[in-house]
């Protein structure tokens, strides 16, 4: 055998023993044996429990990478993506991370919503209200799924930036995604020290305030009622910054 064939031959055995551990840590991650947020073991550790060398450890990382089912933050370690990122006692560096974008995400939100919500109470049609309505009941912490509330989160604000009928301030709204709800990234009741289910039940109380003042064709009050809204969730991730930077 030639020394080019057994270079082959290396090759797609590497590849090979890459891709049974890339599959190996995706069924992990969707068993839910390795959760969303959760720090995956360094890859020293994964050598050893595997019996694999580091190239192909790091081949089956950036597989998935690209799949889009960890993260990694240079000099910290690669984490599950998921719905949640739960700090535990201590906020780790990738969370801090993620509270500062999600900050600069809110100040364009207040810059962007506050005056949606305004321009919806003036625009907004009736199959718009039911629309915002039936999210509205779908959102009530005895009935959501916590898979779903994120995701209905942003409908709901994305309703009401269409009701603006301004094409640009939807469109806007709908590229950011529903990235820029800040517990579709966070563990967000315990980040901010509340119980679940009191801390999805004040998130209610405030959209129904802004449906409420939508409803009545309010502008001032679904300004307000907006704002409100998201200085409430921007000062929340203030305060879990500070505690961060204080623990350093």
């Amino acid at each position: 055998m030639t020394d080019m064939s057994v270079s082959t031959d290396v090759r797609k055995k590497r590849r090979s023993l890459s891709q049974d551990l890339e599959a190996l840590l995706s069924k992990h991650i969707s068993e839910g044996r390795l959760r969303g947020g959760e720090k995956l073991p360094t890859e020293t550790a994964i050598m050893r429990e595997y019996g694999v060398s580091r190239t192909v450890v790091r081949e089956a990382m950036s597989r998935l990478q690209a799949s889009g089912m960890v993260l990694t933050y240079h000099g910290i370690g690669t984490f599950v993506r998921g719905s949640t990122l739960s700090p535990g006692p201590l906020i780790d560096p990738a969370t801090i991370d993620i509270i500062v974008d999600s900050l600069a995400i809110m100040e364009l939100r207040i810059a962007l919503e506050v005056e949606a919500a305004g321009l919806a109470a003036q625009r907004r049609t009736p199959d718009q209200l039911e629309e915002m309505r039936a999210l509205l009941d779908r959102l009530k912490p005895r009935e959501i799924m916590a898979d779903d509330v994120a995701a209905l989160d942003f409908q709901f604000h994305l309703k009401i930036a269409q009701a603006t009928g301004n094409p640009y301030i939807g469109n806007t709204l709908g590229t950011l995604g529903v990235v820029i709800v800040p517990r579709s990234r966070l563990d967000s009741a315990r980040l901010f020290h509340e119980d679940p289910l009191s801390y999805e039940q004040r998130i209610h109380n405030e959209h129904e305030r802004i449906y409420e003042a939508i409803l009545r064709q309010d502008v001032e009050c679904a300004r307000a009622a907006m704002r409100l809204h998201l200085d409430d969730s921007r000062g929340h991730l203030h305060q879990a910054h500070e505690r961060s930077r204080a623990r350093e």
